[in-house]
């Protein structure tokens, strides 16, 4: 596998970059003669948890259905812990849909080695290929074959209130000494610091990993990962040290190892909590999102997760490619299939910015959208990005990333050691 990291000048090039428009033909000609055709596709944004994406997505589908009579396209819409099961379970049977969605690098491997998901490299040899952000299509490589094209770039910084925040004169802290500060004024004042779902455990896992990334390097996570380095150092065991720190200093909302991301989530938009990390595809929430109060958007900043130490770069991200479409192998309407995948992305591109404030994996003329001030700082920010490393279990193939998001979980509820904890993930990276 490629090395799980985007460097900020693909970024610098492609966020300047205009968005192509709509190429080619697409499925008009190739089902013209037939009665009717039915393509599967699940995808993982519901109505009511991803509204615009939603919408977006449903708004495609009637575009492509009527500029090409003849072509079906049959919908399952499942949350993103369901879809992954239910994909997991299509799979064993050969079953899964004609499209539907997938993460990239470790978490595709198996799916590929599988012969489940079909190579799109024809789609890549012309001007689609040049629509993508540079490094995007990579994640979603495997021995030279592309099996997913990406529809999002995200980055992951620490959204916080900031009524909360001037409530108790704090400001945005630079340092790790000035987070931890944050944290004891609020705890302090009986204010729950830190909004955490992390039943989800890949939610734990990103404070992990920027701890990981602060104390030991941008480089030394994915290296142990890939077993270029051992898991089991100094650095990321410091990392998990500190990560129960924070637990034991009462960081994160009470109960947080048996709440959902989403439960997290409302807890903070409820202005329960006063910072929430998540990825960047939460932006609408913030920003554009009209269901959510006005005034509550307009309390919300963000800001980068703070250096710890002289290997610290604040300019050094969690994120990386989001979900990507997939067109399966043993489809029997494989070429149709693909030509939707083809349309869709190239559809969603401007309308992922426009109607939903979410930064797609394709490229965007910024100076030709009406954007969101904070919008146009995260761009900024990815644009300025020294490093992005590619969510850990994501990184890793499903069996190591059961065990690492087991042991996140584990280590969040004081049940390992931070010994124990880089010690059972070195085991399972080498067996």
């Amino acid at each position: 596998m490629k090395k799980k990291a985007i460097t900020s000048w693909s970024l610098a090039f492609a966020l300047i970059s205009v968005l192509a428009g709509c190429s080619g033909n697409h499925a008009t000609d190739a089902g013209s003669n037939q009665e009717e055709t039915t393509i599967s596709f699940m995808h993982l944004w519901p109505e009511g948890n991803s509204t615009a994406h939603y919408n977006i997505v449903n708004d495609i589908i009637a575009k492509y259905e009527e500029q090409n009579p003849g072509i079906h396209i049959e919908v399952e819409v499942l949350s993103n812990e369901q879809y992954k099961e239910k994909i997991k379970v299509l799979s064993s049977s050969d079953q899964l849909p004609d499209v539907g969605m997938t993460w990239a690098a470790g978490y595709l491997k198996p799916y590929v080695e599988g012969n489940q998901f079909t190579p799109l490299n024809d789609l890549l040899e012309g001007e689609f290929a040049d629509l993508f952000v540079p490094g995007t299509v990579d994640a979603y490589t495997i021995d030279g074959k592309t099996y997913g094209l990406p529809l999002e770039l995200n980055i992951a910084p620490i959204f916080y209130n900031k009524a909360i925040f001037d409530q108790y004169g704090l400001n945005v802290p630079q340092t790790y000494e000035d987070f931890k500060n944050v944290v004891n004024v609020l705890t302090e004042n009986g204010v729950a610091p830190i909004a955490l779902g992390n039943k989800d455990r890949w939610t734990g896992s990103l404070w992990y990993m920027y701890l990981a990334d602060r104390i030991g390097g941008p480089e030394l996570l994915t290296q142990a990962i890939n077993g270029e380095k051992s898991f089991n150092n100094p650095e990321l065991t410091q990392a998990a040290e500190e990560t129960q720190n924070l637990v034991k200093a009462d960081a994160f909302v009470k109960g947080f190892n048996g709440l959902s991301d989403q439960e997290a989530k409302s807890l903070f938009m409820n202005s329960q909590a006063a910072m929430y990390l998540i990825g960047s595809w939460d932006l609408p929430n913030y920003t554009t999102n009209e269901d959510v109060p006005q005034e509550f958007r307009d309390s919300i900043g963000y800001f980068k997760f703070p250096e710890v130490n002289e290997n610290s770069d604040a300019n050094s991200f969690v994120g990386g490619p989001g979900v990507g479409l997939f067109v399966a192998e043993n489809s029997d309407v494989k070429e149709e299939a693909k030509d939707f995948v083809q349309y869709f992305i190239e559809q969603w591109g401007e309308q992922a910015v426009t109607k939903a404030g979410v930064i797609p994996a394709t490229k965007v003329d910024t100076s030709k959208v009406d954007l969101h001030e904070m919008y146009i700082s995260v761009l900024n920010d990815l644009n300025n990005a020294s490093n992005i490393t590619l969510f850990a279990d994501v990184q890793m193939n499903p069996d190591d990333a059961q065990v690492h998001l087991d042991l996140i979980q584990a280590l969040f509820g004081v049940e390992v050691t931070p010994d124990e904890f880089t010690k059972q993930h070195q085991e399972a990276l080498t067996n």
